[in-house]
């Protein structure tokens, strides 16, 4: 292994909160980074950087912690090009929604799957993202769940189990008999390749009851819970993510003031997913209600075929600024330390000795410009366990 300094760095988002500064960030300014393999072993101003193998000049650029993506489902064929086309043109569209991919899905044979996952890996990557989660729950059936989760683990190690994303079209007059499934025989192969267990506590999807049934079993197999709550109205996703003690409640958009209590005294982060909002015209969640009460959020793609068909993480940053209320600041945070305690993990989403090498380069100077400057691929650079990959 061999050491490399980054040095020169304008603005460094350490995420680090031993630094004692005015921002959730830790920022320190001219800056200097010091990876020794996979690790990050040293931060600081650059003029007290020691010496190490290699040398890396960012030039007055921003660095910050690698995205934390911490909620997407990739591993599915088709297109919904229709759908969207449709919905933005104010024109009624029935062709089946999630039905639609799970039996392209299903036709699909495992390199075709594989090869669409690792492209959308490779895109998100390039857009700084070093952590994604993704979930099964477009195949509806034990085989095409399994084999997802199968696929999905060889690429990234935040695999969720969704058999409970809708109920299968094959049990349409049964939906008893499918959450008997997804408790059951599909559990059973599913498990051994996931390390989460989600369900779609929605109305049209599961009730409270299903859903907890699908997240007790999921725990009794070593999976742990988190919760697609309360995105299109009122329910009791929320209150059962906090009771499972559930990593994430994903969504959240229609809060009660209990919901938002509960989420405050819980260790559940609420993910916000603007992504999906911008692409169904739906009501923006409320990330200033969330965070003033002290709600930990994190911020993610939900990347999916249907609802939010977006890997960029800068591009949600830049909508959860303009449209939910939080600043530039938070909205950094939340794509990277909030993602990380999403995932309940600690050695991402940060830059300080200890943590996962995971790094991105800004052509910019600060980390204000991922919102300042929309749309445009500010994205220079890529450290991933220490490694440049872009």
């Amino acid at each position: 292994m061999s050491s490399t300094v980054i040095t020169n760095i304008a603005t460094l988002v350490t995420n680090d909160p031993s630094l004692a500064d005015s921002s959730p960030l830790g920022l320190v300014r001219d800056a200097a980074v010091v990876i020794d393999g996979d690790r990050v072993v040293w931060t600081g101003e650059s003029s007290k950087a020691p010496a190490t193998d290699n040398r890396v000049d960012a030039a007055g650029r921003a660095v910050l912690p690698g995205f934390v993506d911490s909620h997407s489902h990739l591993v599915f064929a088709g297109d919904r090009t229709q759908e969207f086309n449709a919905r933005m043109s104010g024109r009624p569209y029935t062709a089946g929604g999630i039905r639609t991919t799970v039996a392209a899905t299903r036709a699909a044979s495992d390199a075709e799957l594989e090869a669409n996952l690792t492209r959308y890996l490779a895109e998100a990557l390039r857009q700084g993202t070093t952590t994604l989660e993704t979930k099964s729950g477009y195949g509806l059936t034990v085989e095409d769940e399994a084999r997802a989760l199968r696929l999905a683990a060889r690429h990234t190690e935040e695999v969720t189990y969704l058999g409970a994303h809708v109920v299968s079209p094959d049990y349409a007059d049964d939906p008893a008999a499918y959450v008997a499934l997804v408790t059951g025989e599909m559990l059973v192969a599913c498990a051994p390749h996931a390390r989460w267990i989600d369900v779609f506590c929605e109305k049209g999807a599961f009730d409270g009851d299903q859903a907890r049934a699908v997240l007790t079993a999921g725990k009794a197999k070593g999976l742990h819970p988190r919760v697609h709550a309360n995105q299109l109205g009122h329910g009791p996703g929320v209150q059962l993510a906090v009771e499972l003690d559930a990593a994430s409640a994903d969504h959240c958009t229609h809060l009660t003031d209990a919901d938002v209590d509960a989420l405050a005294h819980s260790r559940t982060v609420a993910t916000l997913l603007p992504g999906a909002e911008f692409s169904t015209r739906a009501e923006w969640p409320d990330a200033r209600r969330l965070l003033d009460a002290g709600v930990t959020v994190a911020l993610s793609t939900d990347c999916n075929p249907g609802s939010s068909f977006t890997s960029s993480v800068p591009f949600c940053i830049a909508l959860a600024v303009r449209d939910m209320g939080m600043t530039p600041d938070e909205a950094v945070w939340s794509a990277t330390a909030g993602g990380g305690a999403a995932l309940r993990r600690t050695d991402i989403g940060r830059i300080a000795p200890g943590a996962r090498a995971d790094l991105l380069l800004l052509d910019a100077p600060s980390h204000v410009h991922l919102a300042y400057r929309p749309g445009v691929p500010l994205v220079a650079g890529v450290w991933r366990a220490g490694v440049r990959v872009v």
